[in-house]
């Protein structure tokens, strides 16, 4: 368990060290974080407008059900595509890096162009499970609700390898998703550790922009607290931009070494068959 332990860490130094190397890794977190935006714009405005945003009731027309989840539907593939896409981008350039490449912007994009049909062929079926969880998440209750958010994260551990797969082998869905499934039993000690470290590590490093919110407020006044916002928010956000690019260059160190059996430079390959091995 230590091992598990001390193997992530040395991965996440690790993947930051690819991200030194090619900082221009973090734009494509910051063009996927755009496109998520304008894509909510563009729905939940004419939704709003329209009053479509709310469930319909369970006594309502049938067509109003159809029209409520067909617009959910499209919303979800349109995000899922533009996150994978992306991500494909971040996961092809830190395979050509941890391989002895160096990537550029266009061949990373290329990575991900390649394969826009597997792309699209993840998000119709990743939206089509999301909006199956979210359907039963509004009609059940509390008890239900933790059984739907159990699925969801057993959905999110069984693809974790879905983007690298898709990448390099250049699957379909359905097969990506049994790769991954499979690869879950050498990785699943890392990607649960990865997620809680992750997760702790860009928790403590959000804390400074919420000090600075309330500093600012006490001693600035409403300008300052509009300064201080400001800056927090920017914090914030590059932030995010390095946690998803490191996650995307993290799904690129475990599929090489599950997968192929590959060791990138910046690992010691006794450690990683230590740490990823199966359970015995």
């Amino acid at each position: 368990m230590f091992d598990r332990i001390s193997y992530t860490w040395h991965a996440m130094g690790s993947s930051w060290a690819v991200l030194k190397r090619n900082k221009k890794l973090l734009l494509f977190p910051l063009f996927s974080g755009i496109a998520c935006i304008l894509i909510l714009i563009s729905f939940a405005v004419p939704m709003f407008l329209t009053d479509t945003w709310k469930p319909p009731a369970r006594n309502a027309q049938p067509v109003e059900h159809v029209v409520y989840y067909a617009i959910l539907f499209l919303f979800y593939f349109c995000n899922y595509f533009v996150i994978t896409f992306f991500n494909s981008a971040v996961v092809g350039a830190a395979v050509q890096e941890l391989s002895g490449h160096e990537p550029t912007f266009g061949s990373s994009m290329k990575s991900a162009t390649l394969r826009l049909p597997q792309i699209l062929g993840w998000s119709l079926l990743s939206a089509t499970v999301g909006l199956i969880l979210r359907a039963i998440e509004e009609r059940v209750d509390w008890v239900g609700q933790i059984v739907v958010a159990l699925l969801g994260a057993a959905w999110t551990m069984t693809t974790f390898l879905v983007v690298p797969v898709l990448v390099v082998e250049g699957k379909g869905p359905i097969d990506a998703f049994k790769t991954s499934a499979s690869l879950l039993r050498e990785t699943w000690g890392e990607q649960l550790i990865s997620h809680f470290g992750f997760g702790i590590i860009f928790f403590l490093l959000a804390i400074p922009a919420f000090i600075v919110i309330v500093v600012g407020l006490a001693v600035g006044g409403a300008v300052g607290g509009i300064v201080a916002v400001v800056l927090a928010v920017l914090y914030l956000i590059v932030l995010s931009l390095v946690q998803s690019t490191l996650q995307g260059i993290f799904q690129a160190v475990l599929y090489l070494y599950a997968a192929h059996g590959e060791t990138p430079a910046e690992f010691d390959r006794s450690t990683l068959k230590g740490a990823m091995g199966p359970a015995e």
